[in-house]
C-alpha cells in the first residue's frame, strides 16, 4: 500500500509543525513570565524605605520577618505533606508489586472427594447427616438392555440382492416391527 503523501511533502509538513510548536512553546514561556510578574506585583507591595527613622525601619524589618516566618511555616507544612504522600505512593506501589508476584496460580489436580467429606469440609462439626447420593438413583439391569438389542447382526452385503424390490422393503419393515411387537 503506497502512501498518498510524498516524502518531500512529509518532510515539509514535519518542519512546519516543528516550527509552529517552537513558536507556541516560546509564547508559553513569555506568558508564564508575565503571569509570574503580575502575581508578584499583586502580592508584594513595593518598599519605601527612604525618609524612615531607625525605629520605623526596625519595625518594618520585624513585620517582614514575621511574614517570612509565616510563609516558611506554610512551605514546610506543604513540603512535609508532599513527602508523606510520595512515601505512601511508593509503599503502595511496592505492595502492588509484591501482590502481583506472590500469588501464582498453582497447578490444579483432580481430587476425588465424597459428598460426606465435602459437606464436612464446608460445614465443619455441624454436619451430622450422611448423604448417600447413589441411593436415589434408578437401578438399571444389564440383562434388560441386552434383550432390547437385536441379536441378528449379519453382513449387509449378503442381503443386498434379497432386499431389493418391494418384497425386500416389506421384509425390512416387518423385521423392524417385530422386536417391538414381542
Amino acid at each position: 500500500r503506497k502512501s498518498k503523501i510524498t516524502a518531500s511533502r512529509k518532510l515539509l509538513l514535519k518542519s512546519l509543525m516543528l516550527a509552529k510548536a517552537k513558536e507556541e512553546w516560546e509564547q508559553e514561556i513569555v506568558d508564564k513570565q508575565s503571569e509570574k510578574e503580575r502575581y508578584l506585583s499583586e502580592r508584594i507591595t513595593p518598599l519605601y524605605t527612604s525618609g524612615l527613622s531607625l525605629s520605623q525601619l526596625q519595625d518594618l524589618c520585624r513585620e517582614l520577618h514575621e511574614k517570612v516566618e509565616i510563609v516558611d511555616e506554610e512551605r514546610y507544612d506543604i513540603e512535609a505533606k508532599c513527602n508523606h504522600n510520595t512515601r505512601e505512593i511508593k509503599d503502595l506501589k511496592l505492595k502492588v508489586l509484591d501482590l502481583r508476584g506472590k500469588f501464582k496460580r498453582p497447578p490444579l489436580r483432580r481430587v476425588r472427594v465424597s459428598a460426606d467429606a465435602m459437606l464436612r469440609a464446608l460445614l465443619g462439626s455441624k454436619h451430622k447427616v450422611s448423604m448417600d447420593l447413589r441411593a436415589n438413583l434408578k437401578s438399571v439391569k444389564k440383562e434388560d438392555t441386552e434383550k432390547e438389542r437385536p441379536v441378528e447382526v449379519g453382513d449387509w452385503r449378503k442381503n443386498v440382492e434379497a432386499m431389493s424390490g418391494m418384497e425386500g422393503r416389506k421384509k425390512m419393515f416387518d423385521a423392524a416391527k417385530s422386536p417391538t411387537g414381542q
